[in-house]
């Protein structure tokens, strides 16, 4: 068993598009990515790396939709405008052409985009938390060290508040509008 940090093997960076088409393991190459059609093993049989980091989600279908159905979709409308054929061949052309477009194309994609997860170290999202500064901001530090109120500096204010040119005025004088502008 190996216990210190440099008797642990050192693993070259792989490819995301070459290790994920094949379905290969993202670390060392070798083992399997995926224990069925889409579902991934537990852990790599070879290098032992834990899968549970992998959430592509919807990812492979996104994929598949966008390029590989539209064309199957549009083939299967291109033969009912071209020759207005009955039903049954759409079952025969239109239906296996878009199992074919759309089916083998998963696996693949799925393998690709959880290599590209662990290559670019992609996780999910979090929320950081507000850390207490260690030192006071500089606005403190204009005050003295042992004031706690931030320094008071007088703000300029205009002559009133600001109004839309289209605006009625209380004083009587005649308001501005857009087409005088």
């Amino acid at each position: 068993m190996l216990t210190k940090l440099s008797e642990q093997p050192q693993w070259p960076p792989l490819s995301p598009v070459r290790t994920g088409i094949r379905c290969r393991c993202p670390r060392c190459g070798e083992g399997n990515l995926f224990k069925g059609f889409l579902a991934l093993a537990p852990a790599c049989d070879v290098c032992g790396l834990d899968f549970t980091f992998a959430d592509p989600a919807d990812g492979p279908a996104f994929f598949v939709i966008c390029f590989t159905c539209v064309p199957a979709i549009l083939f299967g409308v291109w033969i009912e405008i071209a020759y207005s054929p009955p039903y049954w061949v759409h079952l025969v052309t239109s239906f296996p052409a878009i199992l074919v477009c759309c089916i083998p194309p998963l696996r693949p994609l799925k393998g690709w985009l959880v290599c590209s997860q662990f290559f670019y170290k992609a996780e999910e999202g979090r929320f950081a938390v507000p850390q207490k500064p260690t030192h006071p901001p500089a606005e403190f530090a204009k005050n003295g060290a042992n004031s706690s109120m931030p320094m008071m500096v007088p703000v300029e204010r205009s002559e009133g508040p600001a109004r839309r040119p289209d605006t009625k005025r209380t004083d009587g004088k005649a308001a501005a509008s857009f087409e005088e502008a």
